[in-house]
């Protein structure tokens, strides 16, 4: 006579067993995936680099953590004078998916130059700011432009690649270009934003904004015709950025960041 009852028990525990090998197969990618590069708290693991400073003079207090954003602020200016300034996540990264979130303030210097207002960056690729001479503006690095509407009704893109010191390969051809416009919509300056920049060494770099992919580019490298002879890099020039610094630019316009967080790619 068949015994049901230990059918059923085997059929059962056969299942199961299915069940739990299916899921000890499945890739193991969780929020833990992410690493914070921003803590909310402080940014003891960052470096400031201002243009006519010394590395780590924070002139001015312009670079600070409110309410767990990090902050660029103005308030401790009478005037810009050309004090460029970017502060570098001190670990260089190569194949990487970051993650952040902005808004602009109301502040910007008006005696910065005009192309400032409403305009930011993250530089990506960036050379170490440890480097830098006290009165380089920018940094050798690609940069991720970030910009809002300066007048209502005009387009205005976000998510522009910019290339100071540096040349990238748009559409398969080198762009001679200082700034490649993206196709993304245009945003208003006080609201805050979604930003992601995917990168493959020096194969294919992604721009994202509010989860739309908006510009790709590939072959970042040291400019052909931007650098001077006493440059540094110089003797570099044509060289294929394939790693580098993380960097949040400050040129004359306040803007808080959050949320920065990245996870490598192998």
């Amino acid at each position: 006579m068949i015994n049901f009852r230990i059918i059923l028990s085997l059929f059962t525990l056969i299942t199961l067993s299915s069940c739990d090998f299916k899921t000890t197969n499945k890739p193991a990618k969780t929020e833990s995936d992410w690493v914070y590069l921003f803590n909310g708290k402080d940014f003891d693991d960052w470096t400031i680099k201002i243009n006519h400073h010394d590395v780590n003079d924070n002139y001015a207090n312009t670079f600070r953590v409110v309410d767990s954003t990090l902050q660029i602020n103005y308030d401790g200016y009478s005037e810009f004078g050309r004090r460029f300034g970017h502060i570098y996540y001190n670990k260089p990264f190569s194949s990487y998916h970051l993650k952040f979130e902005y808004r602009f303030t109301d502040q910007w210097m008006d005696d910065a130059p005009q192309g400032t207002y409403r305009n930011s960056g993250v530089m990506i690729h960036s050379q170490d700011p440890n480097t830098m001479t006290k009165d380089q503006d920018w940094p050798l690095s690609v940069e991720y432009q970030i910009l809002a509407e300066k007048t209502e009704g005009e387009p205005r893109t976000t998510a522009n690649v910019c290339t100071p010191k540096t040349e990238v390969f748009f559409q398969d051809e080198m762009d001679p270009r200082h700034c490649v416009p993206s196709s993304s919509k245009t945003y208003k300056w006080n609201q805050w934003l979604s930003g992601e920049i995917i990168v493959y060494q020096d194969s294919i770099l992604k721009h994202i904004v509010e989860r739309d992919t908006v510009l790709q580019y590939t072959k970042p490298q040291i400019s052909r015709g931007r650098l001077q002879p006493d440059d540094i890099n110089y003797k570099n020039e044509g060289k294929l950025l394939k790693e580098g610094y993380i960097a949040l630019q400050a040129e004359g316009q306040g803007i808080q960041f959050r949320e920065i967080k990245i996870k490598t790619i192998n």
